[in-house]
């Protein structure tokens, strides 16, 4: 069965997620106000529709308590996100993600029940300055305010070590979780694991404790 999503706005970002969940399989009700935008999806999405997503009847009359995940990528309009929200939460949608475009956008959608707040722009601000800053850094996720997920790549100070040579986890209080070598991936790798030259090491911990684990190991 199909999994079934609802994408309220359809500027870069509403848009880009529309086109990633059709391409993964799933019926996406794209909505927005401008009829144009519309267009531009009525051929990408299983349906597309002009609708104004702050008045309760019109998300009744859509079905929208059928959907099993809404998410509200609205961009510019603070208020009509919030009021969104709002309204989709008093209808019982079982699960709600919603694009904050600042700290104090995310705390009132945090207060009114979104269960998921994401900050595209400021994660991929922080995405870019770690890749900048780092040859070694390839890619980073926020789990938290104080925990994140990190690719970075085996150098010469890490290269013909394994695991327990290196003793990360007692030294800097993080865990490699995987390791990308060529076409394999090594899951919860073992402690004998040798780590080579242009793995991908996949690591888990606190910002502060990776912070710390590159500037001695990176370096």
């Amino acid at each position: 069965m199909k999994k079934e999503f609802v994408v309220i706005g359809l500027g870069r970002f509403g848009g880009s997620i529309v086109r990633e969940l059709i391409h993964q399989g799933a019926d996406v009700l794209a909505i927005d106000r401008d009829p144009e935008r519309v267009d531009e999806y009525a051929a990408i999405a299983t349906q597309a529709v002009a609708a104004d997503t702050t008045d309760e009847q019109a998300l009744v009359s859509l079905g929208i308590r059928n959907f099993e995940h809404v998410i509200v990528a609205i961009g510019e309009h603070i208020q009509s996100s919030i009021l969104t929200t709002l309204i989709l939460k008093e209808l019982g949608v079982e699960k709600i993600t919603v694009k904050a475009q600042n700290d104090y956008h995310a705390k009132v959608l945090q207060k009114i029940g979104a269960d998921q707040v994401v900050h595209p722009e400021r994660d991929m601000g922080i995405r870019i300055a770690n890749n900048m800053m780092s040859n070694n850094i390839l890619d980073y996720l926020e789990l938290s305010d104080e925990h994140s997920i990190m690719e970075i790549k085996a150098n010469e100070i890490l290269a013909g070590h394994t695991i327990l040579d290196l003793d990360i986890r007692a030294r800097y209080g993080i865990n490699i979780v995987a390791i990308k070598r060529d076409a394999e991936v090594i899951v919860s790798p073992m402690a004998d694991e040798e780590i080579r030259l242009g793995d991908i090491l996949i690591i888990i911990g606190s910002d502060g404790d990776i912070l710390r684990f590159e500037k001695k190991a990176l370096h």
